[in-house]
């Protein structure tokens, strides 16, 4: 779907060519919600909170977590509407108007202006990983970039200006079909794997919803070609050890979607292991794992 917040940049970067002793091994994607930042109070607090401004009710995070587990859900703005949808509110509020309402809890300002003036939720996000996270994975031979359904604004926030990523290959909501169509999946990983001499680099997806297992389990029918793989982790609310039944659901789920490979954190994942699971991964799909 097209934001409804004017993304009027295409962020899809598509890096130069290396030189032959440079060019990579392996692609790895990331999602960026609950992957590379922590959105449970963020994006998670505006859908509760326009649920909230709509319903007069908050949904909990076990109800959040419901829905994007039926992995159709990825859109928070579609989400926001469905909560209310099976709350009984009727009438629904318009699209226009929900996205209104919970841009300005999430940005806090105008998306499409200088990020120093944004006052909402998204000045509240922990990091989950570092930048030199990136460089291990470069220095390994591993080129990699970013597939999610958030706003072009907030992934450049992110990505550019907390992380530090020089022009990060991305591509985010409004530039391609909403995930678990794999059309932006496909479109960045092949133009990442593509070697010079017309091979295909193994290639990776991390995510952590239903979603985005799902997209990576479409890209296999539509490319049965590719060595595919499917990393995936469950969201930081649900890693306290008082969690640990609601993680372990969770995990399951994604397994049962078709993750091959179970994640503690993205923090966690070392390049040689990355490598390794690449290099073994057949072209169908494999029996899931978790570590």
């Amino acid at each position: 779907m097209v934001s409804a917040l004017k993304a009027k940049r295409q962020t899809t970067n598509v890096p130069v060519s290396e030189p032959a002793s440079l060019q990579p091994r392996a692609v790895l994607l990331f999602d960026i919600d609950g992957v590379i930042r922590d959105v449970s109070g963020s994006y998670r607090r505006a859908i509760a909170e326009t649920v909230h401004h709509f319903g007069g009710w908050r949904p909990e995070p076990r109800q959040i977590d419901a829905l994007k587990a039926e992995g159709q859900w990825n859109n928070d703005w579609q989400a926001s509407l469905e909560l209310l949808r099976r709350g009984g509110l009727q009438p629904l509020p318009a699209m226009a108007a929900l996205v209104e309402v919970f841009s300005q809890l999430y940005f806090g300002g105008d998306p499409d202006a200088d990020a120093s003036g944004w006052r909402g939720f998204i000045r509240s996000e922990p990091l989950l990983v570092e930048h030199g996270f990136f460089e291990a994975l470069t220095q390994a031979g591993i080129a990699w970039g970013f597939v999610s359904g958030a706003e072009p604004p907030s992934c450049r926030y992110v990505l550019q200006q907390r992380l530090g990523l020089v022009d990060p290959p991305l591509i985010a909501m409004g530039e391609a079909a909403e995930k678990p169509d794999p059309s932006g999946f496909l479109r960045l990983g092949l133009t990442l794997a593509s070697t010079p001499e017309g091979g295909l680099l193994p290639l990776a997806y991390l995510g952590d919803t239903v979603a985005d297992v799902h997209t990576v389990v479409a890209a296999r029918r539509q490319r049965p070609d590719l060595q595919l793989l499917s990393l995936a982790v469950a969201p930081p609310h649900l890693h306290p050890a008082e969690q640990a039944s609601a993680r372990e659901n969770y995990e399951q789920g994604l397994r049962s979607a078709g993750a091959d490979r179970i994640l503690p954190s993205t923090a966690s994942l070392e390049p040689g292991q990355l490598l390794n699971w690449l290099q073994a991964a057949p072209l169908s799909a494999p029996s899931p794992l978790a570590i």
